[in-house]
């Protein structure tokens, strides 16, 4: 069976987590959160892969490509190469959750972790093999263009011991951190 896999988001009240292929804030201890996260295992000679949509991966900029760290994961149809060291290429997610059940990258993945957009979000979340949804809630509406799907209702809030549960407040700005877990 396929490995299972977490989504990691920051979204503002009216669900919104980008505009025009940039996130609507700049949240430093958020960023550094979502660093935190999708890079800490529990094994040290392992890492984590971060699987996001092609649009998700030329939003990042030239200086932070692949993320640290991190196998880079790109789910595209038109993307076929990379020249990135860490960072590989797959046509659907279906492919990359099987491809890296199997070796060489089970022997170095730990933790699977999906960081968008929105439509590998939604297909995410749709996901039996979706475990858990680590979401930012940015207590303020942004004007985007692209959102977070609704969070089904197979899912529900609970405590997780690497997750901060008080409100942050940056950059005049307030956030609380969320963990969602199917309820299978």
């Amino acid at each position: 069976m396929p490995p299972k896999f977490n989504v990691i988001v920051a979204a503002c009240e009216n669900r919104g987590i980008g505009i025009k292929g940039d996130l609507p804030w700049r949240l430093k201890k958020e960023m550094a959160y979502f660093t935190k996260m999708t890079s800490q295992t529990r094994n040290n000679d392992r890492k984590n892969a971060v699987i996001m949509g092609r649009v998700t991966w030329e939003s990042i900029p030239l200086k932070f490509k692949p993320l640290k760290g991190r196998l880079n994961v790109i789910i595209s149809k038109t993307l076929k190469e990379t020249s990135y060291d860490d960072a590989v290429i797959f046509d659907s997610l279906n492919n990359a959750v099987n491809k890296l059940a199997q070796p060489p990258y089970t022997s170095n993945i730990e933790n699977f972790w999906i960081i968008g957009g929105a439509s590998l979000y939604k297909e995410a979340i749709l996901s039996d093999l979706c475990h858990r949804i680590y979401l930012t809630k940015i207590n303020k509406s942004f004007e985007c263009d692209t959102f977070f799907p609704d969070i089904p209702s197979t899912f529900v809030e609970v405590s997780d011991n690497e997750v901060p549960t008080d409100i942050q407040e940056e950059n005049g700005l307030t956030y609380e951190f969320k963990v969602y877990q199917r309820n299978s």
